[in-house]
């Protein structure tokens, strides 16, 4: 009962945020609002990498998920970053996507908004970066983790569940 509550009052915050704003969830880099699914349902597997520009462990691994998109999209996965820096560390961000080289898109999200987007998605509390979405090539959100997932271990999941 008490996860139902949490529930309603999710959608009643998602609904009132998106009233009393016209910004989009997320914006790219250049300003333009996108959505996360805007990235699933194209017939291939999306892991989504919530970070901080600011985050230990996503500096760790930042470069694998980068050699992980660049070995699988062409066939079967591909990577889709949310930064949780928002637009007023925007530039602190773009440093993080500039030293780590990374090759897939990524998005800037403020971090209360994303919060509300992982626990609707999830039906879980937030608990910090990195984190870890996955959607199936249909769309559908078939996993998430918080903290390091190793690359090797999303190849397994993704082999298995194909």
């Amino acid at each position: 009962m008490t996860q139902r509550w949490l529930m309603f009052f999710l959608l009643v915050l998602a609904t009132t945020f998106a009233h009393a704003s016209e910004d989009a969830l997320f914006h790219d880099f250049e300003g333009q609002p996108r959505s996360v699914e805007s990235f699933t349902g194209n017939g291939k597997w999306l892991v989504v990498m919530i970070w901080a520009h600011d985050c230990h462990v996503c500096n760790q691994e930042a470069e694998s998920y980068a050699q992980f998109h660049e070995a699988h999209k062409e066939q079967k996965a591909t990577v889709l970053g949310i930064s949780l820096d928002g637009v007023a560390k925007k530039a602190d961000a773009e440093a993080f996507i500039e030293r780590h080289d990374l090759p897939f898109p990524n998005l800037l999200g403020e971090l209360e908004p994303t919060m509300l987007y992982y626990a609707m998605q999830t039906q879980s509390q937030f608990r910090g970066t990195p984190t870890l979405l996955l959607f199936d090539p249909e769309g559908k959100l078939r996993a998430a983790q918080a903290g390091a997932v190793p690359t090797t271990s999303i190849e397994a999941y993704i082999d298995k569940n194909s």
